[in-house]
């Protein structure tokens, strides 16, 4: 089930990516709307699109996946506790807004999973380690 989880992740972060490529005044609107850290549209732009592109195409392969999964973590906390909390003053918000929280943090949730657990059997990282073990194993001494 861990691999189902990882690769859906990766896919979705992967375009979610792409949509910020594609998007960028849309990304810098929202980060701007967000609040005034000087320095944070510009370096944070330059972060997200290659974290999502990089770290979901690494999570959907799983190769590397536990560090896939620790570079999305800083974006996913600033979406979820930067971007759209702030946004929510109270349950009668429209719910727009409230799916945006709910889907980030599903996503930050999951992704934390993936971190602890890792990458699961049917995964890069799986199959490498296999083949290491496999190949230590030719090269003991009985």
């Amino acid at each position: 089930m861990i691999d189902l989880i990882r690769i859906y992740l990766g896919v979705a972060l992967f375009f979610k990516g792409v949509y910020f490529m594609e998007n960028r005044e849309y990304l810098l609107k929202m980060m701007e709307e967000s609040g005034g850290w000087w320095f944070a549209p510009a370096a944070l732009a330059h972060y997200i699109v290659p974290a999502h592109l990089v770290g979901g195409l690494l999570l959907a392969l799983g190769l590397l996946t536990r560090v896939a999964a620790l570079a999305q973590i800083p974006v996913l906390l600033g979406a979820v506790f930067y971007i759209h909390m702030p946004r929510l003053s109270g349950l009668s918000q429209e719910t727009v807004g409230r799916q945006d929280l709910e889907l980030s943090a599903l996503v930050l949730f999951l992704t934390v999973l993936v971190l602890l657990h890792g990458a699961g059997r049917f995964s890069l990282d799986h199959a490498i380690g296999k083949r290491s073990e496999h190949g230590d194993a030719l090269t003991k001494p009985a």
